[in-house]
């Protein structure tokens, strides 16, 4: 550890290759070389050839066994000179966003100069595994000294052993999916499917508007033939989003379809982290700064909504940093759902919410709307679920960079019941 004093971490900047719906452009690659594109992208925007960086932090939500050391084979096939450091993380959705404040740590902390916090996510490569049952067969004959020790399992082999398990979003605890326990924070909330709807199409036309403006161009490295993310719809209407039907609650209650509702998506994300006299050595311009970090877990098991633990990170932030909610000039709010969201905005709204969950004597309030995912969201880009947090914070730190001032928060709910946010200023 170095006992220096804390120094400020400064946000260089990030690329990406662009998020695409599963099964489509990326279908035939692996997690691996979706996570070494980003990186090759990003060593290459700011010339880190043969550069050794203080350390690397990344991971996957699901990834393969042979992947257990990801993030350290992801370098070695980047361009960065192999005396850089790796380790895996996993943060669910807030992987990203979590690798990056770990490396800010260090950075503020003096421990390194320079690192990258990236993240990955690819449904088109994910795991199938077999059940239990035959993974024991295997065991049992593998561990058997004889050969009838050898045999015998295998006696019990049935057809049902060759059943594929296909990996899913349900929480082992709940036995419920995301969406499934989504639809439950849209009912307890009262959020309207026509808000959800609304709530989506901003999302679409904000992205596709930026698209077409180039305004995304610095951040993506062109994979697979892909330019731009493909799940962006400039087209759509709210009429075409109310022709959907409900996909977690089938029933006449149902507000959540695959329109208001991120995609499953391939991509991944990296973003450049440093200290202030390393960038300026390397003639490197500031973006913005890392200045606070938070992640914040509910008791879902015990009633309280799966997705609304930011609520909770953002509260305690704001508490730290001396700051209101409303201190703010841009908002990122991952659309994991846009229900998520809209719930999301509802309880920083209510003063009971925030009296009884958070504890504080008032509302945090209500935010502009006008400020929030201004180039559009999750729904619209999609949502490869460790690749996320470094999209936003690399959409942060730019939308900042071109203000010129001001601050920025960000906040992303994640699998079991947890949520990481951070706080970007220039």
């Amino acid at each position: 550890m170095n006992s220096n004093e804390v120094r400020r971490v400064a946000v260089i900047g990030g690329s990406r290759i662009p998020f695409a719906r599963a099964y489509t452009s990326y279908r035939d690659q692996t997690t691996q070389d979706l996570m070494v594109a980003s990186l090759k992208g990003l060593v290459e925007k700011y010339r880190l050839q043969g550069e050794t960086l203080g350390d690397v932090s990344l991971g996957a939500v699901t990834k393969h066994t042979s992947d257990w050391n990801l993030a350290r084979e992801s370098v070695l096939g980047s361009g960065l000179d192999p005396h850089t450091p790796a380790f895996d993380i996993q943060r669910a959705c807030g992987t990203s966003l979590e690798a990056a404040i770990l490396i800010g740590l260090k950075i503020a902390n003096g421990m390194i100069d320079s690192g990258i916090g990236a993240g990955v996510d690819s449904v088109s490569d994910a795991p199938i595994v077999y059940p239990r049952s035959y993974q024991k067969i295997l065991v049992a004959s593998m561990t058997g000294r004889s050969l009838g020790q050898k045999l015998k399992p295998w006696l019990g082999l049935r057809p049902r052993h060759f059943k594929p398990l296909a990996p899913g979003v349900t929480e082992p605890r709940t036995g419920l999916s995301m969406g499934e326990s989504c639809e439950l924070m849209a009912r307890e909330w009262q959020v309207s499917r026509e808000d959800q709807d609304k709530l989506a199409l901003e999302s679409h036309l904000k992205a596709a508007a930026a698209m077409a403006d180039g305004w995304y161009d610095d951040q993506l490295t062109e994979h697979c033939g892909l330019k731009a993310d493909n799940n962006v719809r400039a087209n759509s209407s709210m009429e075409s989003l109310a022709k959907l039907k409900p996909v977690f609650d089938r029933s006449e209650t149902g507000t959540m379809t695959a329109g208001n509702s991120t995609p499953l998506t391939d991509g991944s994300s990296a973003v450049l982290l440093a200290s202030e006299d390393w960038a300026r050595e390397r003639g490197l311009p500031v973006q913005a700064y890392l200045s606070f970090g938070k992640a914040a877990a509910v008791d879902f098991v015990g009633g309280e909504g799966l997705l609304m633990a930011p609520t909770r990170a953002v509260s305690e932030m704001l508490l730290q940093a001396g700051l209101q909610l409303q201190d703010f000039d841009f908002y990122e709010i991952h659309e994991a759902f846009a229900a998520q969201a809209l719930c999301t905005l509802k309880a920083w709204e209510s003063e009971e919410f925030c009296r009884e969950k958070l504890g504080r004597d008032t509302a945090l309030g209500s935010i502009d709307r006008d400020k929030m995912n201004v180039k559009g969201g999750s729904v619209a880009i999609g949502h490869p679920f460790g690749a996320t947090g470094g999209r936003v914070l690399m959409t942060m730190a730019e939308l900042l960079a071109e203000k010129g001032s001001g601050r920025g928060l960000i906040s992303i709910c994640t699998g079991g019941g947890m949520g990481v946010t951070a706080i970007l200023e220039r």
